[in-house]
C-alpha cells in the first residue's frame, strides 16, 4: 500500500484584474514578458526549372513550360501575404511538399491527399503510414506532411514563459492543447506538479472514442504517487463537440479530487479542450480550487 503523505498546505485563489487563476503566486513569475521573434531565413530548394541548352543550328528550340516557375510564384505569394492567406487548400499541401519534392510537380498528391482525409485537417492528423498509401506521396513527403502538428505543439509550448511552469490558467491551456492538438477521440491526461507549479510528470491515462473516455482512478492515483506529485491538474479534449463538460466529467472529476485528496494531493483544475475553445472547471466553479475534494 502506498504510503500516505501529510496533506500539503492548501493554496489560496488568486484573481487577477482579467478574472485570471493564478495557481501560484503572481510574484513568483515575471510580470513582463518577452520574447524575441525568431529570425527566419528562407532556405527555398533550387530553381523550379533548369535553363535549356542553346539550340543548335538546324534544331528547333524546344517549347517553353506554361508551368515554369510556378512554385517560386507561389513562395512569393506566401512572402507577401506573409501566410496562406488567399491559398486554397490544396495550394497549402502543394506549397509543403514542394519543399520534399524541390523538382517534382506536387499538385496531383497534394489534391490526392484532400480527396482522401477529407480537408487539410484530416491530412495533418494522419500517421505517416496512412500518408503514404496515396499515390505519388512516399517516406519523405509523408514524415514532411506528418511534421506539422508537432511543430505546431512546439510553437504552443514556446507561448508560455517556461514550458515546465504552469504559473497561471492561460498557461495551462498553451500547455493541454500542446498534449491534445490532432486528437480525433478523446485522451485523459494526468499533469503532477511540485509545489512551485513546476511539471515534474505528464501521462495520458486513456484514449476513448470521438465522445468519451475513462479516467481510470487507479491509474490517476499511481501517476500521482509515482510522480511524487504536490498538486496535479487533468486535462482531456471533445473532438466533436463544444468544451462544456458533461455531468459526468464532473462528476468523475470531483471523485479523483476527493481521492487524491486523501493522499494529501490537490486538483488544482480539470482543463477541456475542443479545438480552439478551452473550459477551466476551477474558473467555473465546478470543482473547489485547491481543495482535497468536497464531502
Amino acid at each position: 500500500m502506498a504510503r500516505m503523505r501529510k496533506a500539503s498546505k492548501e493554496k489560496e485563489t488568486v484573481r487577477n484584474t482579467e478574472g485570471e487563476i493564478w495557481y501560484m503566486d503572481p510574484q513568483d513569475t515575471e510580470q513582463n514578458r518577452t520574447a524575441d521573434p525568431a529570425l527566419m531565413r528562407e532556405n527555398d530548394p533550387a530553381s523550379d526549372t533548369q535553363a535549356a541548352p542553346e539550340a543548335g543550328e538546324g534544331k528547333k528550340a524546344k517549347p517553353k513550360n506554361p508551368n515554369a516557375g510556378h512554385k517560386a510564384r507561389m513562395r512569393q505569394r506566401f512572402r507577401e501575404a506573409q501566410g496562406f492567406d488567399g491559398f486554397s487548400d490544396h495550394e497549402v499541401l502543394e506549397l509543403l511538399l514542394s519543399y520534399a519534392s524541390p523538382r517534382k510537380d506536387t499538385k496531383g498528391e497534394a489534391k490526392a491527399l484532400l480527396e482522401t482525409f477529407g480537408n487539410l485537417k484530416g491530412v495533418f492528423e494522419a500517421r505517416t503510414e496512412q500518408l503514404k498509401t496515396v499515390e505519388g506521396v512516399g517516406e519523405l513527403q509523408a514524415t514532411f506532411i506528418s511534421m506539422m502538428l508537432p511543430l505546431t505543439r512546439v510553437v504552443m509550448k514556446c507561448e508560455m514563459q517556461d514550458p515546465r511552469q504552469i504559473a497561471n490558467r492561460r498557461e495551462l491551456e498553451y500547455f493541454c492543447k500542446s498534449l491534445e492538438l490532432g486528437k480525433r477521440v478523446e485522451a485523459f491526461w494526468v499533469i503532477c506538479v511540485n509545489a512551485q507549479c513546476r511539471v515534474i510528470g505528464c501521462r495520458m491515462i486513456s484514449e476513448g472514442s470521438l465522445s468519451e473516455v475513462s479516467a481510470y482512478p487507479r491509474l490517476v492515483v499511481e501517476t500521482a504517487l509515482n510522480y511524487n506529485a504536490h498538486s496535479v491538474f487533468f486535462c482531456h479534449n471533445h473532438p466533436g463537440g463544444t468544451c462544456a463538460p458533461s455531468a459526468e466529467d464532473i462528476s468523475s472529476t470531483l471523485q479523483l479530487q476527493r481521492l487524491l485528496g486523501g493522499l494529501g494531493i490537490l486538483v488544482l483544475d480539470h482543463m477541456i479542450i475542443a479545438g480552439a475553445n478551452t473550459y477551466s472547471m476551477a474558473q467555473h466553479g465546478d470543482i473547489e480550487f485547491g481543495a482535497r475534494g468536497r464531502a
